[in-house]
């Protein structure tokens, strides 16, 4: 059982002031000096910690397969000596279709180790697609070497999509299934020359080391660089904030996908950079996944644990029957940690009462935000909260520029781990970044005491969803987006707002499937939107009249959701406009008070 509060850096921020009312927050400590090759980090670490586990995965009987620190190093020389035979390099990356997985893992270290960026793309792309054309997009802008999948029958017909010329296709099972692909065996049996050991020494740190697409509503999917060196001043910088880290290695068991930055950048690099164990978790915030989750926690104690609102929501019935998942979980945590979306009060709550059936003085409960192109890093909580919504303060080699836009502030953000741009494509990148070379980040904040800078930022929604009612009225739709979710627990998923241009506002709402024909959601949603829209001193603007529950989940092949859950909003309204429409007509569907 953990007894001793985590060890965090002081809460300390600069902040300069400038006439037209822009803050610039800095931290008041500079980066302390540290490797700039992620090759040269793995290299370092089994050195240092040969025999512990590095990475464990379920096999197929169920039992933990893992890999010690020692053995991945040797094999990832293996692979980088494979990569260099095939021509692998800056220009022809390693494109990965596979979740996450030991193999995915090993062949990504060591193209990166030898100065070949990896490109793990979303899964989504492969499985759930029906025509494919996103996996194209990427493919054709990557120009990859190496396409790799853990499993050739699973998927054979997304490689299929793709044209294949000048490209080896590597698969771990079931190879038979590709015709003229390669064995991934093959490629770890290869035997490491020191070219590959010359490589690594002699990386820059402005190599890149990973490709990492992301997209908005429409168009083809932008590639983010994320340099070497981005990622290491990251993880510098995060162990900078959260000293503990460097006091007891970390143990993690973690699902996010590594084709996201919170995921294969935050989590898996926090491992490496500081010599921890990731049990990699084959489950996911779904009903038909949770359950993987919950078996992975059954058996393995984290110090640490990160998860998105939805996968916490989805735990929490299994946290709130389960004395002996409470112990497991909550037993020898430092900290937990939500990132990627909003986190209601009342999730808040109960994860914080859960902890402490466990652990009386509670478990931190923190956050921090950035995005794919801030690597992702660029505020860190470390102090104690007492409520969701704050945001830290900016880590050692980050700047966070706040523009005023209203009651609030725009946020820009520059420093050691902002990328450098976009995969081949220069108007992209231009239009990024401003006349001080700040990336425009898109999201809103404000200080959570302005009085006080040492108490944080407030994640204040994204500037682009933020709309107008008839009256002019502005409708800040990260804020009410959260306390309506919140008003509606346990009925509802997730909800988006329309409203732009109307006399009030409204929402689109997901409701959990295995609830939607119960006749109780429907009186528990009435009510509790009337309490929600009847709240005392509330602007017209902060108050939803109307809501409609949709027939149909949020679609990945629409641009609907990320495959960690959160929501596009704009790509919901636009695809569901007519729904917008029976919403504002007093459609029999719509709930109105």
């Amino acid at each position: 059982m953990r007894t001793a509060p985590p060890t965090f850096a002081p809460a300390e921020v600069q902040v300069t002031w400038r006439a037209d009312g822009t803050l610039v927050l800095r931290s008041p400590h500079a980066l302390a000096p540290h490797e700039t090759s992620l090759g040269r980090v793995l290299r370092d670490r089994a050195a240092q910690h040969g025999e512990r586990t590095f990475l464990a995965e379920r096999d197929d009987d169920g039992a933990w397969r893992t890999r010690s620190w020692a053995a991945v190093y040797e094999t990832v020389r293996a692979l980088g000596e494979s990569l260099l035979d095939r021509d692998a390099g800056p220009s022809r990356p390693v494109m990965v279709l596979s979740d996450n997985g030991i193999d995915h893992a090993l062949l990504a270290l060591a193209a990166m180790a030898v100065g070949v960026p990896v490109a793990p793309i979303s899964v989504a792309y492969s499985l759930q697609s029906k025509d494919h054309a996103r996996l194209r997009a990427v493919f054709a802008a990557l120009t990859p070497a190496v396409v790799f999948a853990d499993d050739g029958a699973l998927y054979a017909q997304a490689i299929a999509a793709l044209p294949r010329e000048g490209c080896e296709v590597v698969l771990a099972r079931n190879v038979d299934a590709v015709p003229g692909a390669t064995d991934f065996a093959r490629l770890c049996a290869a035997r490491p020359t020191a070219r590959v050991d010359a490589v690594i020494d002699a990386l820059d740190g402005s190599s890149v080391a990973k490709v990492l697409f992301t997209s908005g509503s429409t168009g083809a999917p932008k590639g983010v660089v994320n340099t070497h060196a981005m990622l290491c001043a990251n993880q510098q910088g995060l162990l900078q904030g959260w000293p503990f880290l460097a006091e007891r290695p970390p143990v993690t068991v973690d699902w996010l996908p590594w084709s996201h930055t919170f995921g294969g950048n935050h989590n898996f690099n926090q491992i490496l950079w500081n010599g921890g164990t990731l049990y990699i978790d084959r489950g996911k915030p779904v009903p038909a996944r949770i359950g993987e989750t919950v078996r992975a926690l059954s058996e393995v104690s984290p110090t640490v644990y990160f998860n998105v609102p939805r996968g916490f929501a989805a735990l929490v019935p299994f946290l709130e029957r389960d004395e002996a998942l409470r112990a497991r979980l909550f037993g020898d945590l430092d900290l937990l940690f939500y990132a990627a979306a909003a986190l209601p009060q009342h999730l808040w709550n109960t994860l914080s009462a859960l902890a402490r059936t466990v652990r009386p003085a509670g478990v931190p409960f923190v956050s921090a935000w950035g995005s794919t192109e801030t690597s992702p890093l660029v505020t860190q909580v470390h102090f104690p909260l007492d409520r969701p919504g704050v945001i830290g303060l900016p880590i050692a080699g980050a700047a966070l520029k706040m523009v005023p836009d209203g009651a609030r502030y725009e946020l820009r953000v520059g420093g050691a781990g902002v990328t450098p741009g976009y995969w081949r494509d220069e108007a992209a990148t231009h239009a990024a970044f401003d006349d001080e070379g700040f990336y425009r980040i898109g999201d809103a904040g404000r200080l959570c005491d302005p009085a006080d800078p040492r108490r944080g930022v407030v994640f204040d929604g994204r500037v682009a969803e933020d709309f107008k009612l008839s009256s002019g009225t502005w409708v800040r739709v990260g804020a009410l987006r959260v306390a309506l979710v919140s008003a509606l627990a346990p009925w509802v998923q997730d909800a988006v707002l329309t409203g732009h241009d109307r006399d009030e506002p409204g929402a689109l709402l997901f409701v959990d499937r295995a609830q939607f024909d119960e006749p109780a959601w429907r009186a528990g949603i009435t009510a509790a939107l009337r309490a929600f829209a009847s709240g005392e001193g509330s602007a017209a603007s902060a108050r939803v009249m109307r809501v409609i529950v949709l027939d149909e989940p949020p679609s990945i092949d629409a641009g609907e959701i990320t495959d960690k859950g959160y929501l596009n909003q704009r790509r919901v309204l636009e695809r569901r406009a007519a729904w917008v429409e029976r919403l504002y007509a007093g459609d029999g569907d719509a709930i109105v008070v």
